[in-house]
């Protein structure tokens, strides 16, 4: 006998639910201390602060504590303690008492905490925004408390709990089942099995079942296809065999996007890059200067300069506000790592129902095999649709709605019993259920697509006559079809047979047989802004492919409608048996696909990918679940079934393509902001490497001091801050862009030496002209004292030009065209990058500041020499743009 305790909620859940499949339902519900009715709120409350949220760990939920740990532990902020370590020895442990000094060490543990705190405070908003706007298309689940039936948030539930399933419900938590009707469910998130199998409350398991296979058990993570059915939850959260697998395999970890990739990559650049021209400088300096301590310390700062420490912060900035633009534009970012792809995605793969369409379907005919409207065909396709427990779809609800305006409803349900029922299923493209009429009949009625209904009828009812369904017969049924297709039609054919099987022993063989007796035309007129959305689509350079279970001819007379370019549609059957090469070359030649399959919809979808595509799909119902989880990025709407919610990187409000559009727009935004500082600061740190590797080689002294050169990246950094809140050009935005760092080095060798060549008419006119002029001799002829005065003139010199050269680079390689003239970034942008400059060139003449950062006396008129030097930058950038983009298709 099973004991079950609070303390027993830790049992490992495949033995639990080994244990708990062979009870009888009153003792699984007295050891689980509930009822049927469900626990009380008090009960509730105290087993939800006990167990914790019904929520799997990963990497998604993690306490403010984690968040702060987390933004401290990154590569850039590791080499920083590293080298504050390093100056700490050399500036303060090693050294006479008279030369301690703790500055450089300090400006680096700030740079440490400005970097560490701001990505601190991002990710928590990150999570926050995560949460809240979650919190508008949370999954939910129906449970019984203390007898009333509630949805409630699925995290929500505890041990104990009753719930109620019925069809496109996720399982919330592992459940041992009281009640079923007709109940399939879909296991794939744990056996990979793609085939819904059939639960039953009332069937024990064989010993050599496999526990994931129990009749009675259902899993967290599992989905219902059709049917209800009731239980008990016995584990939840991490203790559930989900959330076991989750934990084993890291199932539940975010999909790593080619995003995340590229900045892993440059990542790994920037550090090599430190890695090798932090000793190289200090090489040169200790060989040249012959002081080795000094060369060490002004090694560890250029080491410090060339980490960009905000580049962890300034992505995730980007995120944050791209996410809660969306939002505005009623567009829900489910994970943050998905906006990118979602900018970049070159194709949009989709179902036309409720994109295209109006998502109304209206029963406009139900036709006998004469094409006249009889009662009896709509009666007979009522008892189908109203009596199938599955997903009622929009088919279904169509029939409904016509039957109660035509017949006496009430009248039907009260001469017709349910007795049994066969979902729906992909393979089959038709259900069933079994009704028993007041004469004791048992009637089979099937309803279904025109092929699949013909492979299954051997007769035909005309009139109230039967005969044969003769090959004529089937091909004048088979026109009539494509006649009403081609009038933008759906039909499905309707047929029966009495007496099918013994009662209890229904099943997909006895769809045979049948007698057909009629179609249903449907109508889904397209919707208004469908053709204008698609137009916007084209526009921007992305291509939509219809991915549907629907038949051709509708489809056609639908993409006819809305300016699609169907020349060319493949059925689900012209994929079989091709190799990969024709398989590949039909995706691409293709943009309409119908009568497809799920697991067909997600074999597409991966074909692209393997070309190179980056593949957005947009789904809402079960059988979409498979080929969401092939796309880069999933989105699907907050009205559709809990699978593909679930399955969601991205959410719609409503579903609608003009939607869909704004948000590609943002994500283009996001990621093209983020491009920007990547290649910014990589051209600049390189250009700064170049400048340090001259200046180091033929000064007599060091071009800037380390602590000066700290103060300048943290200047730097800082401004940079503001480049999730610029924008980018129209042309920047009408095109997907692939992320690649196959194209950094080359941008990186067109605009690191612009800049080194005015750093080095900088080191020039200081050395020759500016530090002999006010020190009255030049450097060779100086006494010691005005070696140093000349020195402390040149670096201050060199870290006014240098400051305003980082900052205007960011105006100047933002967009193609002339910065300030042609192209303006945005406000925040301008003041943070120019008054940051301004506050850079005001410290060397603030006497304290400039004592303590050893600032020499720079003479007023070197600042006009840095705003023409700045001019002569900008006008060579901009020739040196028109250059780079003879040979490259984009500047960022």
């Amino acid at each position: 006998m099973l004991k079950f305790n609070s303390k027993d909620r830790v049992v490992t859940n495949a033995t639990l639910a080994k244990q708990i499949a062979r009870q009888e339902k009153n003792e699984v519900l007295k050891q689980l201390h509930t009822t049927i009715n469900g626990l009380n709120p008090v009960q509730a409350k105290q087993r939800l602060e006990q167990d914790g949220l019904n929520e799997v760990s990963n990497k998604e939920h993690h306490p403010k504590l984690h968040f702060l740990i987390d933004a401290f532990m990154t590569p850039f902020t590791g080499v920083l303690l590293f080298l504050a370590g390093l100056s700490f020895l050399t500036n303060y442990v090693f050294v006479p008492a008279d030369q301690k000094d703790l500055s450089t060490v300090i400006i680096m543990i700030m740079m440490v905490l400005i970097s560490g705190i701001t990505s601190f405070i991002q990710n928590v908003k990150t999570s926050d925004a995560v949460d809240s706007l979650l919190n508008m298309v949370s999954v939910t689940t129906n449970v019984k408390r203390a007898g009333e039936d509630k949805e409630l948030p699925t995290k929500d539930v505890v041990v104990g709990d009753i719930i109620n399933l019925s069809a496109g419900d996720l399982v919330p938590a592992d459940m041992y089942l009281l009640k079923s009707k007709d109940l399939f469910c879909s296991a794939s998130s744990l056996n990979g099995e793609s085939s819904p199998v059939e639960k039953m409350a009332d069937q024990k398991p064989k010993e050599s079942d496999n526990y994931l296979d129990y009749p009675n058990i259902l899993y967290e993570g599992t989905n219902i296809v059709s049917g209800s059915g009731m239980g008990v939850v016995f584990a939840t959260g991490d203790k559930t065999v989900f959330g076991n697998l989750a934990r084993t395999l890291i199932q539940n970890k975010n999909k790593e996007t080619t995003f995340d990739i590229g900045i892993k990559n440059v990542s790994k650049i920037l550090l090599i890059m430190t890695a090798v021209i932090a000793p190289l400088v200090f090489l040169i300096n200790g060989l040249t200067k012959g002081d080795w301590l000094n060369a060490l310390i002004f090694a560890i700062a250029t080491a410090v300069g060339l980490t960009p420490e905000m580049l962890p912060v300034i992505v995730t900035s980007n995120l944050v506000k791209g996410s809660v633009e969306m939002a505005k534009h009623e567009t829900i970012v489910k994970r943050m790592n998905s906006i990118q792809n979602f900018g970049s995605a070159d194709i949009l793969c989709t179902d036309k129902t409720g994109t295209l369409t109006q998502d109304k379907v209206v029963l406009e005919r139900h036709y006998n095999l004469n094409l006249e409207e009889k009662p009896k065909v709509l009666e007979l396709s009522y008892l189908n649709s109203y009596y199938q427990t599955g997903m009622k779809d929009l088919i279904d609800k169509a029939v409904i709605d016509a039957a109660q305006g035509e017949l006496d409803t009430k009248k039907i349900n009260q001469n017709y019993q349910k007795i049994d029922e066969i979902p729906f299923d992909f393979k089959r493209r038709r259900m069933s259920v079994v009704v028993m009429n007041q004469q004791y009949e048992h009637i089979l009625v099937t309803k279904g697509a025109a092929e699949e209904m013909l492979a299954c009828s051997n007769r035909v009812e005309i009139d109230g006559a039967i005969s044969p369904l003769d090959e004529d017969q089937r091909q004048k049924i088979l026109t009539e079809i494509d006649e009403m297709n081609q009038d933008g039609l759906r039909v499905v054919l309707l047929g029966y047979k009495k007496n099918p099987a013994p009662v209890g022993e229904f099943s997909i063989d006895d769809e045979n047989e049948l007698i057909l007796v009629g179609f249903l035309a449907f109508l889904d007129p397209p919707k208004d802004s469908a053709k204008a959305a698609l137009t916007a689509l084209k526009e921007d350079g992305i291509t939509v492919k219809i991915l549907t279970g629907d038949n051709e001819a509708v489809t056609r007379n639908v993409g006819k409608q809305v300016g699609l370019n169907i020349d060319r549609v493949y059925q689900g059957k012209d994929l079989e048996n091709k190799t990969d090469a024709e398989l590949k070359q039909m995706v691409q030649a293709c943009d309409v696909f119908v009568k497809l399959s799920p697991q067909q919809k997600a074999q597409i979808i991966d074909l692209l990918r393997q070309d190179g595509h980056t593949v957005a799909y947009m789904g809402d119902g079960i059988n979409d679940a498979p080929a969401m989880k092939a796309a880069d990025v999933a989105i699907s709407v907050d009205t559709a079934v809990d699978i593909a919610k679930k399955s969601a990187d991205i959410i719609l409000l409503h579903k609608d393509l003009m939607i869909l559009e704004k948000g590609v727009q943002i994500g283009r935004q996001v990621f093209g902001n983020t491009m920007k500082y990547i290649k910014i600061t990589l051209s600049s740190n390189f250009g700064n490497i170049l400048s340090i590797l001259v200046a180091s080689s033929f000064l007599p002294f060091l071009p800037m001091l380390p602590i000066q050169l700290l103060i300048l990246d943290l200047m730097y950094g800082t401004s940079c801050l503001s480049i999730p809140f610029d924008t980018m050009n129209k042309h920047y935005l009408s095109e997907p862009r692939k992320w690649s760092t196959k194209k950094l080095p080359k941008f990186m060798f067109y605009f690191g030496p612009t800049s080194s060549i005015f750093d080095i008419i900088t080191f020039a006119l200081l050395f020759f002209v500016v530090c002999p002029q006010v020190t009255g001799t030049s450097y060779a002829a100086a006494s010691a004292t005005q070696k140093l005065i000349f020195s402390a003139i040149f670096c201050t010199g060199w870290f006014i030009e240098s400051l305003w050269t980082q900052e205007m680079v960011i105006h100047a390689l933002r967009d193609p065209k002339l910065p300030f003239i042609k192209q303006h970034a945005t406000a925040i942008v301008t003041c943070a990058t120019i008054g940051m400059a301004v506050v850079g060139t005001v410290l060397p003449f603030i006497t304290p500041i400039a004592k303590a950062i050893k600032f020499g006396p720079i003479p007023m008129y070197f600042l006009a020499i840095v705003f023409l030097l700045l001019i002569l930058y900008i006008a060579l950038t901009t020739l040196v743009k028109k250059w780079y983009l003879k040979s490259e298709k984009y500047l960022i």
